[in-house]
């Protein structure tokens, strides 16, 4: 399930367990029904400041939103950007992949 789709589903049940239609959660938090709509069916990402008004609204912690979502970081890539031109199209960055720890002559695992 993804971050939206578990945001949303927490987002419905919370207003659900609190007996509030969308309409009313939109009003009380002032934002349109449409987008609780959108957050309850996992279309969109709640931002910052939507989840303070949500949790106002519902009298709830905003972390009540977030149960149930994890994060795992992934493989750590040693790095850096670099710029280069490009005829035709100028300046641009990519990601460099490093065969050293920075100021070590380690290779890296």
């Amino acid at each position: 399930m993804s971050v939206a789709q578990q945001f949303g589903d927490n987002l419905a049940r919370i207003r659900k367990r609190a007996d509030m239609s969308q309409e009313e959660i939109s009003v009380r938090a002032s934002l349109h029904r449409t987008e609780i709509s959108h957050l309850e069916r996992g279309l969109r990402l709640a931002r910052a400041d939507t989840i303070a008004k949500l949790a106002a609204a519902l009298e709830v912690d905003p972390g009540d939103f977030f149960e149930g979502i994890e994060w795992k970081p992934g493989d750590m890539r040693i790095g850096r950007f670099v710029e280069e031109e490009v005829p035709g199209v100028g300046t641009v960055q990519h990601r460099v992949e490093v065969e050293h720890w920075p100021g070590s002559d380690t290779p890296k695992s």
